[in-house]
This record gives structure tokens, C-alpha cells and sequence, in this order.
């Protein structure tokens, strides 16, 4: 019986000493806690700062390092700061690839699909499909903007509408604007405002973003917790949530398939299903990786561009004399019944540069990945291991004062050159680079340049008598956004 007792200590011994051991010239900072590593303390830092990228910021600094070493749980986790070294992980090849954990396929409704959290040739695949159709149904082309401006007009008139002393609570007039034209684009068609099911689809992305914010953490490094604790940890919860997701995808997605013809292909979900049953049809199209493909859209998309309008505006109550020269700008080429266009943005480049300072300051997603590197490799001199996950910190970038000197402060200008035309800056990278570029961009430049500049051609914004004062310190989460507020808009 000793003896067992001496060989289990011993054994607990060697996992403890594992558990806080780093591997060869592994990147600096806080040393490792056992079984849960640096989770208590980065979850306690980023409380009292208001963010996880903070908190990520703050152990750099601390450590005197850009590339940060952490470790959740088991699994190990480097977050790389500086815009040289996030350039340098966005152009390799073996930073391409994302974790295979339990909590990412848990997001995925328990399967790896979809486009944003795969890899390989499966992504590769899926990718190019979806990108191929995209551009068919008119991604970046007039039909795009023509549902944009469509939208559009519908928020204006809505804008002009009596609110009863309530003004207009933000980001909830931009949310059906943006889940619409997705909708538009996957199912072919609009939902109206009024009707049960949009205000259902926005219920379910706002459940969806609190539930995995809140339980990200326990279940990814500790998901033998869902056995234990399944109601405590949300996991519960997020299994409902998924078929509820499920089911309203599933419920489109077989009407299309009752109203398809051979070569149907109107909007992304036939296109789906005319590739399915093709005869040489690769096995990766199934009913699942579509309700995926559907979500990667929506997720992607919506909230990133609603939250970047809804700071938009928040700057302009923020700083009105800047949105009186936005007001000048505008005047000076278009009346106030005439709507700026996408491609005439270089018309009026002191509000295109408005919108670049917005996309820098307001930094909707500071952190992007997370990647999971494919072989052992090394990134400013330290060792980073086979299947570690790497986090960028675009927050350091894009709040660097080496780079944009007063980053604090709110400043247009910054993006002007001498002659008041667009200055072009690389170190501005809201929608990353590489081959996992965001595949939404253009759609949510032409929907933030076309509802942010329409707007303004008409009315002027300010806080309304019933808010609480605003603050440019955004909420906390996966994605960032402002702290609620009511705005007033005043015809102009």
C-alpha cells in the first residue's frame, strides 16, 4: 500500500511539474498555474481592464515582450502584438489552420464545418464555392448596391418617423438593415421588419454572441464540465440554442429544395443545392455544412458591420464639430435628396477618412484568429510548438502610438493627406490580410460608407434628452461594441 501511495505522489508530482513547465525558449510571460494555467489571472486582469486584449496588452508590457506566451488549461496559446509580426503570421502558410478543440465544434453545432473555423482542403473547397457564388449574386457588383440602397431608404424613412420621446436606440436600427441583405444574398429575399422572423433571426444572434462570450472559457479548456456542471457552464443552453439555429436554417433550406429546378441557382442556398446533387458532387456539400455556410455568413457579417455604424454615430455625437465638416463634405457634392454611392466615396474623402478613423479607434474585433500552427516555428526569436493556438492583437496595432502618434485621440485628418485626398496606411487592418481575409469585406464597406454617409446627407445626429451620457469606452466581448445609447436625428 505505501508503495502505491509513494508511485501516485510521484505521478502526481511529474503532472504537476509538467503542467508548470515551459517548453524550449517559449515565448515570455506569466509563469503557469497548474491544470488551469494562466486563465484566473487573465480572466481577473481583463475584468478590472475592460477587455481581454487589454489584459493581454498589459502582460506584454509587463513582460517587455511582443510575442506573448500563455497557456489555458493544457493547450498553449501565444498572442502576437505589433504590426510587423501580425503581417508576418498573416502571410505564413503554417499559421493557416484553426484549433480542432471541443468548444470550437461545439460553436460549429458539434461538427468542424463551415468556412470560418476550417482548414485544409475542406476550406479550401467550401471557400471557393462560396466565394465563386457570392460574386455571381452580385458581391461587389451594382445588383449589391442596389439592395443596399434599398435598405437604405427604408432606415430613412424610419428615422423620420415621431419615436414618442424615445429616440432611437443604437445599434438596433442597423442590425435588420445588414441581417437583411445577408438574407437577401443567401435566401433571395428580404425579410420585412415587421415580420416575426427577422426579429427572431436578431434574438438569436444577440443569445448567440452572450452565450458563447460567457462559456468560451470553461468548456474549451475543462469540457468534462459539461457533464458535471451542464446548466452552470451554458453548455445546456448552447445545445438548444444550436438546434433552435438548426431549425430555422432547416427550414429555408427545405423549402429551397422543394422549389428547385435543375440549375437553380438564384441565391447562395440553391446555388448549395444544385452543387449537392451534381453527380460527381464532392462529399464536403451536405445539408449541415450548409446551416454552416449560413451561419459563418451571418455571424461574420452582421454584427461586426451593425457595431461599426453604431460607433460611427456615437463619434459624430461625440465630436459634432467633426460631423459638421462630415455635413460640409457631403453638401459640397451631393443635395440632400441625392444618396452617395459606393464608388463615389473618393468624391467626399474627409467622410470616407471618418470612417477609417472609426474603423482604427472603435476596433470592433481587437482580437482576430485563432490560428493553430501547423509545425514548430519560430517568430521573433522564440519557439512556438506544433498545434499551439496564436491570437493577433490588433488592438496594438491599431492603437500603436509609434505609428499613428496620438492614437488616443479621435482624428479624421490622420487619414488626409496635404490636399485632403485618402492617405492610404497599411498599418489600418480591420479586415486582416491574406489568404483568410475577410470574405465580407466589400459588402460591409459599401453597407458602412453607403448608410453612414446616406444618413448624414440628411439629418444631423445628437443625443437624445433621455440617454445617459455616451462614452467612446466600448463593452467588452467577442466583438466590441458601444455601450447602449439613444440617438435624436433632426432633418437637416
Amino acid at each position: 500500500m505505501s508503495l502505491l501511495v509513494v508511485a501516485t505522489l510521484l505521478l502526481l508530482l511529474i503532472y504537476f511539474f509538467k503542467c508548470i513547465k515551459k517548453p524550449y525558449k517559449y515565448p515570455p510571460g506569466p509563469a503557469f498555474m497548474p491544470f488551469v494555467g494562466n486563465m484566473p489571472q487573465l480572466k481577473k486582469l481583463s475584468k478590472k481592464l475592460g477587455g481581454l486584449h487589454l489584459a493581454m496588452s498589459e502582460l506584454a508590457k509587463e513582460h517587455k515582450t511582443n510575442v506573448l506566451g500563455l497557456k489555458f488549461g493544457s493547450d498553449y496559446m501565444v498572442i502576437v502584438f505589433s504590426y510587423p509580426l501580425i503581417r508576418q503570421v498573416l502571410r505564413a502558410e503554417e499559421y493557416e489552420s484553426r484549433p480542432d478543440s471541443f468548444f470550437v465544434r461545439l460553436r460549429s453545432m458539434g461538427t468542424k464545418k463551415g468556412v470560418t473555423c476550417t482548414d485544409g482542403e475542406f476550406w479550401n473547397i467550401q471557400r471557393n464555392f462560396v466565394v465563386r457564388h457570392l460574386r455571381n449574386l452580385g458581391f461587389g457588383r451594382s445588383s449589391m448596391d442596389v439592395m443596399i440602397l434599398d435598405e437604405l431608404q427604408e432606415m430613412l424613412g424610419i428615422l423620420g418617423q415621431p419615436t414618442n420621446g424615445e429616440g432611437f436606440f443604437m445599434p438596433r436600427i442597423f442590425s435588420p438593415a445588414v441581417i437583411n441583405i445577408l438574407w437577401a444574398l443567401t435566401a433571395g429575399n428580404r425579410i420585412s421588419r415587421k415580420d416575426a422572423r427577422l426579429q427572431k433571426l436578431l434574438d438569436l444572434f444577440n443569445r448567440r454572441s452572450k452565450l458563447f462570450d460567457l462559456s468560451g472559457g470553461l468548456l474549451t479548456q475543462f469540457p468534462l464540465l459539461r457533464f458535471i456542471a451542464p446548466e452552470m457552464t451554458g453548455y445546456n443552453l448552447i445545445v438548444e440554442f444550436n438546434k433552435e439555429l438548426k431549425e430555422f436554417f432547416m427550414e429555408t433550406i427545405n423549402a429551397h429544395k422543394e422549389n428547385w429546378v435543375e440549375d437553380k441557382e438564384d441565391d447562395l442556398i440553391y446555388a448549395f443545392i444544385s452543387e449537392m446533387r451534381k453527380e460527381n458532387c464532392d462529399p464536403s456539400f451536405t445539408d449541415d455544412q450548409l446551416v454552416m455556410i449560413c451561419l459563418d455568413i451571418f455571424v461574420a457579417g452582421a454584427e461586426t458591420t451593425s457595431n461599426t455604424l453604431s460607433f460611427a454615430i456615437l463619434m459624430m455625437i461625440l465630436h459634432p464639430q467633426i460631423q459638421d465638416k462630415v455635413h460640409t463634405c457631403l453638401d459640397s457634392v451631393f443635395s440632400n435628396k441625392k444618396v452617395p454611392r459606393y464608388f463615389e466615396r473618393n468624391m467626399v474623402p474627409y467622410v470616407e477618412a471618418v470612417l477609417l478613423e472609426v474603423e482604427r479607434f472603435c476596433y470592433v474585433v481587437p482580437l482576430t484568429g485563432p490560428r493553430r500552427v501547423l509545425t514548430d516555428t519560430v517568430i521573433d526569436g522564440y519557439n512556438i510548438p506544433k498545434n499551439a493556438t496564436v491570437l493577433l492583437n490588433n488592438h496594438s496595432v491599431h492603437h500603436d502610438p509609434n505609428i499613428w502618434g496620438d492614437p488616443e485621440n479621435f482624428r479624421p485628418e490622420r487619414f488626409l493627406d496635404d490636399k485632403g485626398q485618402i492617405l492610404n496606411n497599411e498599418h489600418l487592418i480591420p479586415f486582416n490580410f491574406g489568404k483568410r481575409r475577410c470574405l465580407g469585406e466589400v459588402l460591409a464597406r459599401s453597407c458602412i460608407f453607403t448608410f453612414f454617409a446616406g444618413i448624414m446627407n440628411v439629418y444631423r445626429v445628437s443625443l437624445h434628452e433621455n440617454s445617459p451620457e455616451p462614452s467612446s469606452v466600448p463593452l467588452p466581448g467577442i466583438t466590441l461594441s458601444p455601450k447602449p445609447y439613444r440617438a435624436h436625428f433632426t432633418k437637416r
